[in-house]
């Protein structure tokens, strides 16, 4: 069957969804899972998952070690400038990003970026992003990149499992997506956000509102509330901590491929909380040579394609490119999907 826009509901919340069926065998489980994360893709583009399979301690040195970094001395961390590395991979700092040109004159937070590298596991070999070599670490944080790696394979082995649970969502074989997401372009980002004080400034967001270039984004967030999605009607909902759970959305690339049928919703970041907040977004595509076009359960004479295909590499790395070195202006490379 063709999966159309015309069914979706609007929202007030972001919803939660078990995700423990998918770590198991039972065909059953997994259909449920599934079931799920296609409502939720197809009204919302958001919801949370609990049940992941990524270990909490994990989670929580992942914090612990952002916090290591950020409170480093700036020289320290320009060493490790984006700009420095072939690959724009390492140290982003304040208003140095701009999500909403038209609005803002920079985002108020700080990153470092990190690409999963190829790692040797007990579930297999595990190839890295399409960019290969090219992490820049701190030289004076012992432990960190062990941690880092550690991190992204917990994290790119759960992204498996959702590729699987969208494939059965779409009313497509499990392996549906394993040729094209087997090397998958993910990068990991550590945030650090300041607290703002006083009521909504639109020029001075953590992040303005946006969309994601990549499949999904698998969001890992501290106890502080400051991330908003944007509803069919406009208003900005609310999507706070929830301990043990990890926020996912869907971004450009999944909506091009289910054409349009499930969400990249925009959504922003403002923390008002008078507390610094950290989070840690992953994002997660397909593999740098795959082709981005509609899904054949998602096309029909009714409901053509909406998109035109684009190589999955050169759409997400012109994107990046563009928000290092021309961040002043939208990008119009950048087809969203208003949906």
């Amino acid at each position: 069957m063709s999966l159309g826009i015309d069914v979706r509901n609007d929202f007030d919340s972001v919803p939660v969804i078990d995700f423990a069926g998918m770590l198991t065998s039972d065909p059953g489980e997994k259909a449920k899972v599934a079931a799920a994360l296609r409502d939720a893709c197809s009204n919302v583009g958001f919801f949370y998952i609990k049940n992941h399979g990524v270990p909490l301690p994990l989670i929580v040195e992942m914090f612990a070690q952002s916090a290591r970094f950020f409170r480093l001395p700036l020289e320290d961390k320009t060493v490790l400038h984006v700009k420095k590395s072939p690959h724009l991979v390492g140290y982003v700092g304040m208003k140095e990003e701009n999500a909403d040109p038209a609005v803002s004159k920079g985002d108020i937070h700080e990153g470092f970026d990190f690409i999963a590298e190829d790692v040797e596991t007990a579930a297999g070999f595990l190839e890295g992003d399409f960019r290969k070599a090219g992490n820049q670490w701190p030289a004076n944080l012992s432990g960190f990149r062990e941690v880092m790696t550690e991190y992204t394979i917990a994290v790119r082995l759960l992204a498996r499992r959702l590729f699987a649970a969208f494939a059965l969502g779409l009313d497509l074989p499990e392996d549906y997506f394993v040729p094209m997401s087997n090397k998958p372009m993910a990068l990991t980002r550590m945030m650090y956000y300041p607290s703002e004080t006083g009521p909504l400034d639109l020029t001075r967001m953590g992040v303005g509102a946006h969309t994601d270039h990549e499949c999904f984004t698998i969001l890992a967030q501290d106890s502080v509330e400051a991330l908003q999605v944007r509803n069919r009607r406009g208003q900005w909902i609310d999507a706070p901590p929830i301990p043990g759970t990890f926020v996912v959305n869907i971004g450009d690339q999944m909506a091009r491929w289910t054409n349009g049928a499930f969400a990249s919703t925009f959504h922003r970041v403002y923390n008002a909380s008078g507390r610094e907040r950290y989070s840690i977004p992953t994002f997660v595509g397909a593999n740098a040579d795959a082709v981005i076009e509609a899904l054949p359960s998602c096309v029909s004479e009714e409901n053509p394609a909406k998109f035109k295909p684009v190589v999955a590499g050169e759409y997400v790395t012109s994107l990046i490119y563009h928000n290092i070195y021309n961040n002043s202006v939208p990008n119009p490379a950048k087809i969203r999907p208003e949906v």
